[in-house]
């Protein structure tokens, strides 16, 4: 079934309403909004585990860093993404990638806030993936953190923010569409 703009904008408006009420950014962001935090206790299912940020930008800075695994389109992917990650846009693609890797190894997925990537990392969990984990937030979380993403070139500003009604709850960076 799929679900027109107008009501999608509809049943978002009160987390836009609410994003609008949140205090300006302090100078140290600790986290996300409550706007934010109240639409992700939508999405989520709690079903994988999470990560913060602030978290996986520690264990990425270790040499046993997690398997890092994109969530998002390839679109998506090549505007922007996290140092390291692997894109994995689909199932089949994810079954291709991760086809001989150790199943205890940690694995961490994203996509832009969290949705779709739980789903992969429910799969995950499926398929014996002992140690899977979700970034809470998504890339918006990441980059709102101030921490980096990069593009084939490098470090970049932009970032693919997958719709123009998602888009308010990206703070920090430059939003890039298709």
């Amino acid at each position: 079934m799929r679900v027109s703009r107008a009501v999608v904008a509809w049943l978002l408006s009160p987390f836009m309403a609410l994003s609008a009420c949140d205090s300006a950014a302090p100078a140290k962001r600790t986290g996300p909004s409550v706007a934010y935090e109240r639409l992700l206790g939508t999405l989520y299912r709690n079903t994988v585990p999470t990560v913060s940020a602030a978290a996986l930008a520690k264990e990425l800075a270790q040499p046993a860093a997690p398997l890092l695994l994109d969530v998002r389109t390839p679109a998506e992917y090549k505007v922007s993404h996290i140092e390291g990650a692997r894109l994995v846009p689909d199932e089949a693609q994810a079954a291709k990638l991760l086809a001989g890797i150790d199943r205890s190894r940690p694995v961490v997925v994203y996509c832009t806030v969290g949705y779709r990537s739980e789903r992969l990392g429910e799969r995950l969990k499926d398929l014996g993936f002992g140690q899977v984990r979700n970034l809470y937030g998504g890339l918006f979380e990441w980059v709102n953190a101030g921490h980096p993403v990069h593009d084939a070139r490098g470090v970049t500003q932009n970032i693919h923010p997958y719709s123009a009604l998602w888009s308010p709850w990206l703070e920090r960076g430059r939003k890039v569409y298709d």
